[in-house]
């Protein structure tokens, strides 16, 4: 059995870069307050929240200071804790936070925007919050007719056409082009592709490794949006396509009838997982 790794598996640099600030906060303080999961990983909270880590939904729940996860935050969180005094230590991702910035200059500027992403992701979530009242959420090809709708009936000339950091790049193509084709021709259309360097890598990766074994093994959280992605794409190229959390989730009898297993894992797995399931498939 050979099994191949894929070489941009695990912490991406914005998830790191969170990840170590809690863990610096913690080991300051027994207790720290983060709004929402810092990463979607249930192995990842699990240890922090053994380490004191507490998560809460709402920053009114928030007692001094509050840690602010890798996805970001609506614009108005930010008001209420200065609001009521309490501390952020942001860890937004810097990716998501270059978005914020683009997504409040260019709705300042008379911009109309269009968001692709998930709408349920708290990154969307936040992001959406920057972009003002003339914005739509597109979330599939079904949802441009009524976002050009709101864009024809705002009467705004300008659009933005921005996206979640984790999206997929497929998908993006596809409705900005589908988008181009259907826009008056007097729109001044600016399109930035604002999906992180780290996903489009990870995904062409991805893709590429699926096309060449027998079995593909994504690994990452059951809510993880870059990990859903990783597995569309495995399906889509390799009829064998497992998405698991870690190695409880494999059976040993089922993976050994294959010769070629490929492995990939998302942006919030860490590398002990990853490396627990090599072993596994090793054996």
């Amino acid at each position: 059995m050979e099994v191949i790794l894929g070489k941009t598996s695990g912490f991406c640099f914005g998830v790191k870069t969170a990840i170590d600030g809690t863990q610096k906060e913690l080991k300051i303080n027994n207790n720290v307050y983060c709004l929402g999961e810092i990463v979607h990983n249930e192995e990842v909270i699990k240890d922090l929240e053994k380490k004191g880590l507490i998560i809460i939904e709402n920053i009114k729940d928030a007692k001094d200071k509050v840690i602010i996860r890798a996805h970001g935050i609506p614009k108005e969180i930010y008001e209420i804790a200065k609001i009521k005094n309490i501390k952020l230590l942001d860890f937004t991702c810097p990716f998501v936070a270059k978005i914020h910035e683009t997504a409040l200059e260019f709705s300042n500027n008379n911009y109309f925007i269009f968001l692709l992403g998930n709408k349920d992701h708290p990154e969307t979530i936040g992001t959406i919050s920057f972009c003002g009242d003339n914005s739509y959420l597109i979330e599939t090809l079904d949802d441009i007719e009524n976002a050009i709708k709101a864009l024809e009936n705002s009467g705004v000339k300008n659009l933005l056409i921005i996206s979640q950091t984790t999206f997929s790049l497929s998908l993006f193509e596809n409705i900005v082009d589908k988008i181009k084709s259907q826009i008056s021709k007097d729109i001044n259309l600016v399109v930035r592709n604002t999906i992180c360097n780290t996903t489009s890598t990870r995904q062409k990766e991805t893709e590429e490794l699926s096309k060449k074994v027998d079995l593909m093994i994504v690994i990452g959280g059951k809510h993880s949006s870059n990990t859903k992605k990783l597995y569309e794409i495995a399906k889509k190229n390799c009829k064998n396509a497992l998405l698991i959390q870690t190695k409880n989730d494999l059976n040993y009898e089922y993976i050994r009838n294959f010769n070629k297993i490929g492995i990939i894992a998302g942006a919030s797995t860490p590398q002990s997982v990853i490396d627990d399931i090599l072993h596994f498939c090793e054996i």
